[in-house]
């Protein structure tokens, strides 16, 4: 395997069930680099009810790199407000430049602070972290990176932090505008069946390993979030709705068609209803054979997801939520488990289509209202209150 084509050529997994199985993810080569990138103040703007525009700006991170340099090359992680991808010593200078772009784009046309940086991999090993990697396939030609090692924890701590990032930050000057084809937000947001709709953050702190602590929760909920792939979808078609014009459709113009308003929305309008078309009637227009893409989307949403730790996104009932919690904190006062959660009506889903007619299209899930974001703060109170040096 060659260095600079490490997650190309990375075996995949296709169970789920197996993603806390240690001895298949691999270690990224010493020579490549991790960007990360948040939004500053990501609180305030959840607060003010801009969540679906922090989305927006997390996802841009992830389709400005990939589109730059290619998903197969890229592993990434959505983080919410913001996002995680590491690639190689050959492409962490587009990777830079990409990004730069989306940090321009956040300020002036989100009104939204991106702090990004590159940090070498090599430094976070130094620095007592790792970052490992496996490769989940969720359909053909459709992948997520798995990762192990807390290096993602190390880095985002970095980033946070001005001296330990300033030789890392991300701020070139004469940035041109990145390229985000594909990058949408057209559906409504995704109701809760079952009355809840949790975004959860789980890790193993002591004794027991993820699937231990899984079958814990399992448990009390019925049914195991690893192996009960049915249960744990939420992007299927019974959920979706889509309004014309989509609600949130100036976001992606803003975003995709920065200085060409006109052209964006004229583009944009003219594929809604083309999609309407489609999906009303079941005909295949263009690329858009509608029965095709709706069992593509159930599959391939990152609603499952490790970056050093298990993050999901559940439909629950009140019973069991109550349980979960439960379970879960008792867990935590044992010293097995640190983990955060936050609770909301709905999710949200914004896409990246980078070919649809050969399949190549990932839908990114997050609870509305905070979801992951505020979750992860929640995670980081228990991880200090449990380990103070690890933050």
């Amino acid at each position: 395997m060659s260095a600079d084509e490490f997650y190309s050529e990375l075996p995949s997994f296709s169970d789920f069930s197996t993603v806390g199985e240690l001895a298949g993810y691999r270690p990224v080569p010493d020579n490549w680099y991790v960007l990360a990138a948040d939004i500053v103040r990501s609180g305030d703007a959840v607060a003010a009810g801009r969540y679906k525009e922090v989305n927006m700006v997390g996802a841009a991170v992830i389709a400005a790199v990939v589109n730059r340099l290619g998903r197969d090359r890229v592993p990434f992680v959505f983080g919410g407000d913001g996002a995680t991808l590491v690639v190689s010593e050959q492409d962490v200078q587009a990777g830079r430049e990409a990004l730069a772009g989306v940090v321009d784009l956040a300020r002036q046309v989100m009104e939204l602070e991106l702090r990004a940086a590159a940090i070498p991999v090599a430094h976070l090993r130094e620095l007592g972290g790792d970052v490992k990697v496996r490769k989940y396939e969720l359909s053909e030609g459709n992948h997520l990176a798995m990762i192990l090692g807390d290096g993602l924890a190390i880095a985002d701590r970095i980033l946070k932090d001005p001296d330990a990032s300033r030789p890392f930050t991300i701020t070139l000057k004469d940035t041109v505008l990145p390229p985000l084809d594909g990058l949408s937000c057209r559906w409504e947001p995704l109701p809760a069946k079952h009355g809840h709709i949790v975004s959860l953050i789980v890790k193993p702190s002591g004794r027991k390993t993820l699937p231990e602590v899984m079958d814990d929760v399992a448990a009390e909920l019925g049914f195991n979030p690893l192996t009960d792939d049915n249960r744990t979808r939420l992007a299927e078609k019974s959920r979706l709705r889509f309004r014309f014009p989509p609600r949130n459709l100036r976001l992606e113009v803003a975003m995709s068609f920065a200085g060409k308003a006109v052209r964006g929305w004229m583009t944009s309008i003219f594929e809604c209803l083309a999609f309407m078309l489609s999906t009303t009637t079941g005909w295949r227009i263009g690329p858009l054979a509608p029965a095709k893409y709706f069992r593509e989307l159930s599959l391939n949403t990152d609603h499952r997801k490790v970056g050093d730790s298990l993050q999901l996104v559940l439909d629950l009932t009140s019973a069991q939520l109550a349980a979960v919690e439960n379970c879960l904190n008792t867990a935590f006062e044992a010293g097995d488990v640190v983990y955060g959660m936050h609770v909301s009506g709905s999710a949200l889903m914004t896409c990246f289509v980078e070919d649809i007619g050969n399949s190549r299209h990932i839908h990114f899930v997050d609870g509305a209202d905070g979801g992951l974001s505020l979750a992860a703060a929640e995670f980081k109170k228990r991880q200090a209150a449990l380990s103070p040096a690890a933050t």
